[in-house]
């Protein structure tokens, strides 16, 4: 890949394997052209690419994609909606052996659909850890758990110690849910406690809005973990994360 110009002062970025700073992309089922293009761009600025819901089941080209993807370093990770239907239908061992066999290095674990137990949950996490990196989602698809934020930390806690690499911050795609108002405003309050228990690059937070992007930028730092990044948006987000846009020019001083 061509070096990009290197002239202005901008806040430090970790170089890939990052471990924060980390660009979370939401894979809705890229054609395998798209794939290819995407990764010619903007392989550099992408950490994890999850692929949505349960498209990796249904998407014929999903080994070749993955192949597109390892080729440029980006790790795949399975969304925690079909580890959810797994888990309800008992086939995690074939689930295991059909990831592994895919390549497949991540794999999320939740319990959006609120059909879990919280002992499932975190037995899924003990299980799949032993093959994968785990990132552990907190928060339903309809909003209505966890409410209080001190369960929102004391879930994440729990999947920590269960073995998670990463825990996810539940926002949907929509960026109305989870951490969000019906409005997509953040429930500040929610990340404030947290950030008291969890550490932050331990933390990713679905952030798929740019008015969500940058407040966590502006508030946590251009280091922050995001994630359900839309395919067009990593460039934008790498222009807010470095102040290269007027929404976070002026809060951005060269680190």
């Amino acid at each position: 890949m061509t070096e990009g110009p290197t002239f202005l002062e901008l806040p430090a970025r970790m170089s890939k394997p990052r471990t924060r700073g980390i660009t979370h992309l939401l894979d809705k089922g890229l054609p395998l052209t798209a794939t290819r293009d995407l990764m010619d761009q903007a392989a550099h600025l992408i950490d994890i690419v999850k692929i949505g819901w349960g498209i990796g089941y249904v998407d014929p080209t999903l080994p070749r994609r993955i192949t597109v993807y390892a080729d440029a370093g980006v790790p795949v990770c399975l969304g925690g909606t079909l580890t959810e239907i797994v888990a309800q239908q008992d086939r995690v061992g074939q689930f295991r052996d059909w990831a592994l066999s895919l390549g497949i290095s991540h794999i999320e674990v939740s319990n959006g659909l609120q059909a879990l137990s919280d002992d499932c949950k975190l037995g899924l996490i003990k299980e799949l850890s032993a093959d994968f990196v785990v990132l552990a989602e907190t928060g339903s698809k309809d909003g209505s758990y966890p409410t209080k934020p001190h369960e929102w930390v004391e879930e994440m806690g729990r999947d920590l110690e269960a073995g998670a690499q990463f825990v996810v911050a539940e926002g949907r795609e929509s960026g109305n849910v989870g951490l969000y108002h019906a409005d997509q405003e953040v429930h500040e309050e929610i990340v404030n406690e947290i950030l008291t228990q969890i550490p932050q690059d331990r933390i990713i937070f679905e952030a798929p809005v740019k008015a969500q992007q940058t407040w966590f930028i502006k508030t946590l730092g251009t280091e922050v973990n995001l994630g359900n990044i839309e395919p067009s948006s990593v460039l934008p987000l790498e222009t807010l994360r470095l102040g290269l846009r007027a929404d976070t020019a002026s809060a951005r001083t060269p680190e």
